[in-house]
């Protein structure tokens, strides 16, 4: 049978996502929970490839598992021990044999959080950027986003994405007690785009860069027109979303 894991982790200690040779990933190590549990190899798929670095509030991942094995909430509290202190495994449910993690999700959402004050609460899970930003400037610099297609100019240079065109549906600044977030939902993303398509909107924010020229960025499909990668410890693969359909009756 097929199964979907909702799991979060903190992105810390690994080198992201996917497995790495000599490096430890969030996937090797649910994997190797999985097979001392199940007594075999099993490997696993996750919704997305988050970087060194950044954490997920909810990902997915799908792997296929015996009909013997019934008890899927027993298994989720197995994993979720055997899986150390920076992972936790939230559920695990029966899907559609079919079912793909990654290429059956319809939306991603990925938060973005920057705090304007040192907090020992926030070490590591924030970027700590000590002067305010204008963040009605770049909200408006944001709205530019779900009006665009191609965002090859805040695509990782030299990728093997067949496609650099994405659907934004969401594109916004919140304000927090000690900074604010970024909320960003799409069909897909690019790798580092979260990441670039933040550091060029804090350029606005700073005032080093107006509307027309964050405008100007996203129309010259160039990765060497918009501005820097921001910190990875700040990002979040916040929410992944599917059809409603592929998860069956528990």
């Amino acid at each position: 049978m097929r199964c979907f894991a909702e799991i979060a982790y903190n992105g810390a200690p690994f080198c992201g996502w996917q497995r790495q040779p000599n490096q430890p990933s969030v996937q090797q190590r649910v994997e190797e929970a999985l097979a001392t549990v199940v007594r075999a190899p099993v490997p696993i798929v996750g919704a997305g490839r988050t970087d060194t670095g950044v954490h997920a509030r909810r990902i997915w991942a799908h792997f296929d598992l015996p009909d013997s094995l019934t008890d899927l909430n027993r298994l989720a509290i197995s994993l979720d021990r055997l899986c150390g202190p920076d992972i936790a495994v939230r559920q695990i449910r029966k899907v559609t044999p079919d079912a793909h993690a990654r290429f059956d999700a319809v939306s991603r959402t990925y938060r973005y959080y920057v705090i304007h004050r040192k907090s020992p609460f926030s070490r590591g899970l924030a970027w700590q950027l000590p002067r305010p930003l204008d963040y009605e400037a770049m909200n408006e610099a944001a709205a530019i986003l779900p009006e665009t297609s191609d965002f090859t100019s805040f695509a990782k240079l030299h990728s093997d994405a067949k496609t650099n065109i994405c659907k934004v549906t969401e594109a916004k600044w919140f304000r927090t007690e000690e900074g604010a977030f970024f909320q960003i939902r799409a069909n897909r993303f690019l790798r580092n785009m979260v990441r670039a398509v933040v550091g060029t909107l804090v350029e606005v924010g700073r005032g080093r860069l107006d509307l027309n020229g964050f405008r100007g960025v996203v129309e010259a499909r160039n990765r060497c027109a918009a501005g820097e990668s921001v910190p990875a410890h700040g990002l979040y693969l916040w929410d992944v979303e599917y059809p409603p359909e592929i998860f069956l009756p528990e």
